[in-house]
């Protein structure tokens, strides 16, 4: 007995159509495409030697160099040099406006000749009234008032000339004159400006010994410091042509400076060498040359974790994975590893930064040595030398 085919309504007809549908894409989706094999550029670790010299840019200056300024406050009304004359002791730099000091030298001259009348006149009171206490006409009580307003009159007298003093001193302020001979290497202030006490006016490099001041990174600082004292450990070479000249390191400072993170030195230099004021230099300092050492790209090393590393190959996998190592310091190009390489190693030189732990990669050729390399077999080779004559051409493409 066939029972009657059920009615199917369009929903349901519907929903069983999306279902095959999202079934079918389910099964046709493709595979994730694989890791490209990325190609890299390696080196064998190897023992290496650095050393060499040194150079650093400098500039001569004066070993005292002096921020002249007036000792009183007032308007400037001249200045007597420029950038770059050269001064004498004694001389005359600039002026400022000395009226008023002139007005207070004229009233503490006048408060001496007060003072001095007003001693005087008690010195004679008191000469007549111990007089008069020889006599027994006054008592010994009024004679020690006498005295006693004579010795206020002495100091207030003294206290006058003191302030008159003072009140010169003032006005001889008003003239800016040099202390040494020297050359001027700055101006601060110009005529007509009102120039506090003390505010520089000029700076003057003072005759005497030259300085050639450079600046060195924090990893060069230990090996400066230790040059302190040797003499003719450094050469200066001048920019405009000229003899080297022998220097001596005389100071390194204590502290790196805060914006440049780098130290401060200071060598001396003979007074006849020849070299200018604000002159440039170029500072040469030989370094011992040091063998048996790990020297790297700097393409080769990455931070990664606030850690320096480098990729080290797998011959067998080809695969790469970091290997953390510690940078002692650069050599022009470089860098020199001071731990966490072994030589025989093979890192990669070049393409780090595309790199994961793991990656699968394979060895650049370089396609211009190879077709030369291949070029130069000029006979036909069996099947088991031209696997050897491959690896050759790898090998070469390190």
């Amino acid at each position: 007995m066939k029972h009657p085919a059920l009615p199917v309504s369009r929903a349901a007809l519907a929903v069983m159509v999306v279902s095959g549908a999202i079934a079918l894409a389910a099964c046709s989706r493709p595979a994730p495409a694989p890791e490209p094999v990325r190609a890299v550029r390696t080196l064998t670790v190897g023992t290496d030697s650095a050393g060499g010299v040194m150079e650093y840019a400098a500039d001569v200056r004066a070993r005292v160099e002096s921020r002249l300024g007036f000792r009183v406050g007032g308007k400037m009304t001249r200045r007597s040099v420029d950038l770059g004359d050269t001064v004498k002791a004694g001389q005359v730099l600039a002026q400022i406006d000395p009226q008023d000091l002139r007005l207070g030298q004229e009233s503490a001259r006048a408060g001496v000749n007060a003072a001095k009348v007003q001693f005087e006149l008690a010195e004679a009171d008191f000469k007549r009234f111990s007089d008069l206490r020889q006599q027994n006409f006054i008592s010994a009580a009024e004679l020690e008032r006498r005295e006693a307003t004579l010795k206020s009159a002495q100091a207030t007298y003294q206290q006058a000339q003191a302030q008159a003093g003072v009140q010169g001193n003032q006005a001889a302020y008003a003239t800016l004159v040099a202390d040494a001979a020297g050359v001027v290497t700055a101006v601060d202030a110009e005529p007509g400006q009102v120039i506090a006490a003390g505010a520089p006016v000029v700076r003057v490099a003072l005759d005497g010994p030259r300085d050639v001041v450079f600046t060195v990174p924090e990893d060069r600082v230990a090996f400066v410091r230790s040059l302190e004292g040797s003499k003719g450990a450094l050469q200066v070479q001048p920019w405009g042509g000229g003899a080297p000249v022998a220097a001596t390191v005389r100071e390194v400072a204590a502290a790196a400076d805060p914006t440049t993170r780098t130290f401060v030195v200071k060598a001396d230099v003979a007074r006849g060498a020849g070299l200018q004021l604000g002159q440039t230099v170029t500072v040469k300092i030989e370094v011992p040359r040091t063998e048996g050492i790990v020297k790297l790209p700097l393409t080769a090393v990455f931070e990664t974790g606030g850690k320096t590393a480098v990729w080290v190959l797998d011959d067998k996998s080809m695969t790469v994975q970091p290997q953390p190592v510690q940078v002692a310091t650069a050599d022009g190009n470089a860098v020199v590893v001071a731990a966490g390489l072994r030589p025989g190693q093979e890192v990669v030189s070049a393409g780090a930064h595309v790199l994961t732990p793991g990656q699968t990669v394979k060895r650049y050729i370089d396609p211009h040595r190879a077709a030369a390399a291949l070029g130069s077999v000029s006979t036909p080779v069996r099947d088991g030398a031209s696997g050897a004559g491959g690896a050759g051409v790898a090998a070469a493409a390190r």
